[in-house]
């Protein structure tokens, strides 16, 4: 079964940015399938107080904001950026989409939009994993059981898994966008950031070079 691999990382960036436009092209092309992916972007060494990178991130949002059209909220850029000393991790996010996959994947776009503003827009910690409960709560999780689930290493197998699926689809970077072929075939269809309609665009370049498909 074709479907479309959407690799990104809640803490990234330029992932908040193109949350408008995969949410947009998805509700678009319903007749295939979005798979999310933790990509695993802060991990490992590079976990740490987001103050060790906050020059970086205070030059970089205004990019982001300027080239998508999204906006940083001040409890972001208040209370955590300037603020300095909350701990930069993709994992308990990634954790946090496993177990809501698992419960709703139907809906795994839209938790992935709604943590992104969470933490990009309100201003929650990485660490927090009650303010994840909330938000799955908000989409019909029961949030008592996704608290329990998150402290569940079954769950954080489920996003080292998905790290792995990443690196195998060879993601540099974040977003990505892999479609897989109804024959299993891999293709990019866009590595980082893409307005709707260059997205667009790549998708009919696909549909017609390698499947002779017109689209409109």
């Amino acid at each position: 079964m074709e479907r479309l691999y959407y690799c990104y990382d809640a803490l990234c960036g330029w992932c908040y940015g193109f949350s408008p436009v995969i949410t947009e092209f998805a509700r678009r092309h319903r007749e295939v399938p979005v798979q999310v992916v933790s990509g695993g972007m802060i991990t490992g060494e590079r976990i740490g107080p987001i103050g060790e990178v906050a020059g970086y991130i205070k030059q970089a949002y205004r990019v982001v904001e300027d080239r998508c059209g999204v906006e940083f909220g001040q409890p972001f850029l208040r209370d955590i950026l300037e603020e300095g000393s909350a701990v930069f991790t993709s994992v308990p996010a990634a954790v946090a989409m496993a177990v809501f996959q698992e419960q709703q994947p139907e809906r795994a776009l839209d938790y992935a939009a709604v943590l992104q503003r969470a933490i990009y827009y309100d201003g929650i910690k990485p660490l927090d994993h009650a303010a994840y409960a909330d938000r799955a709560a908000a989409l019909g999780v029961d949030r008592e059981n996704f608290l329990t689930k998150m402290d569940n290493p079954a769950y954080l197998e489920k996003a080292e898994a998905d790290f792995a699926l990443s690196q195998r689809f060879g993601v540099t970077g974040f977003p990505t966008l892999v479609y897989e072929s109804a024959d299993g075939e891999l293709y990019a269809l866009a590595r980082g950031y893409l307005p709707l309609q260059n997205l667009e665009e790549n998708w009919r370049s696909l549909q017609e070079a390698f499947f002779g498909k017109t689209t409109e």
